[in-house]
């Protein structure tokens, strides 16, 4: 697994979604695989688990994790470590053990790695649109349920940045929180009472509201759905006030607009399209009997 402040968050979310994962599947830990009864209970099998397109791969803790519930002897030989780029075809893991044991991991561990890697491959492809710019990629907080930091893992596994990581570690002070404490200063002095340690973002949506942004001393300031020509605005406002923020752009960003936002001078483009909107690699395990 890759190095991340968050690993040991990491590692004990990977023991609860594999447990939650076998009981759905098996209906319970110890549950019944009714298919792979049908096999005798002994066989051997060998087995090559492939990608079917380019991708970068992600969730191999968890795909290994799976196998080791149901059949620690199972041998897994991995050609391949998460954050690595894969072609179409590519063998990633081989395969040996008890073939019931085998067939009854296959798709929980698969749906595991294909999701991850679909998640940083995703990732990769918005990344490299930004190769000589000073703009870092960001997620949000648009994820599975219950997969927050697994996707997030999977983010940095693509080479993009980790926004915050909940409602907990640092402030983000939309319309509707401002609209409750009445301005965007009264907004940021409470969370600087509050929570002096975090860090304070706040998101506006007019050339009044950054320049209010501003003179609270709002540490980031997201501009929402601005217009690329109002983003280069934002950024020279920023650059000319007394006090300057880390300037980050949000709102219905794609591949292909990626680019120009980021040579407006935003230093992070956060893009929930990452973590909400992703495709599984295409995955395929194939056993020699």
């Amino acid at each position: 697994m890759i190095d991340i402040p968050y690993q040991k968050q990491l590692k004990d979310n990977i023991e609860f979604q594999v447990n939650r994962t076998l009981e759905e599947d098996l209906n319970g830990l110890n549950g019944l695989d009714v298919t792979a009864e049908l096999i005798e209970e002994n066989k051997v099998a060998k087995g090559r688990l492939i990608t079917r397109e380019d991708a970068v791969v992600c969730g191999i803790d968890w795909f290994n994790r799976v196998f080791e519930k149901l059949d620690p002897s199972i041998s897994l030989s991995w050609q391949c470590e998460d954050g690595e780029k894969v072609s179409a075809n590519d063998t990633l893991c081989e395969i040996e053990g008890n073939a019931r044991k085998i067939l009854t991991a296959e798709r929980s561990a698969m749906n595991f790695l294909q999701t991850l890697s679909g998640t940083a491959t995703m990732t990769a492809r918005y990344v490299s649109e930004l190769k000589g710019t000073n703009c870092q990629l960001l997620d949000t907080r648009k994820t599975i349920p219950m997969m927050r930091l697994a996707q997030k893992y999977a983010v940095y596994c693509g080479g993009g940045k980790n926004h915050r990581m909940g409602l907990f570690d640092a402030f983000l002070i939309k319309e509707n929180h401002i609209i409750s404490c009445g301005s965007i200063k009264n907004a940021v002095i409470t969370a600087r009472l509050n929570h002096p340690d975090l860090l304070v973002e706040v998101e506006v949506e007019t050339f009044s509201q950054l320049d209010k942004a501003l003179d609270a001393g709002a540490d980031v300031i997201m501009l929402d759905n601005f217009s690329i020509d109002d983003m280069r605005t934002g950024v020279a406002i920023n650059k000319m006030h007394s006090h300057t923020a880390k300037i980050e752009a949000s709102g219905n960003v794609t591949l292909e607009t990626l680019r120009d936002i980021a040579e407006t001078g935003v230093d992070f483009i956060s893009v929930g399209a990452l973590t909400k909107n992703l495709r599984a690699v295409d995955l395929s395990l194939r056993l020699d009997l």
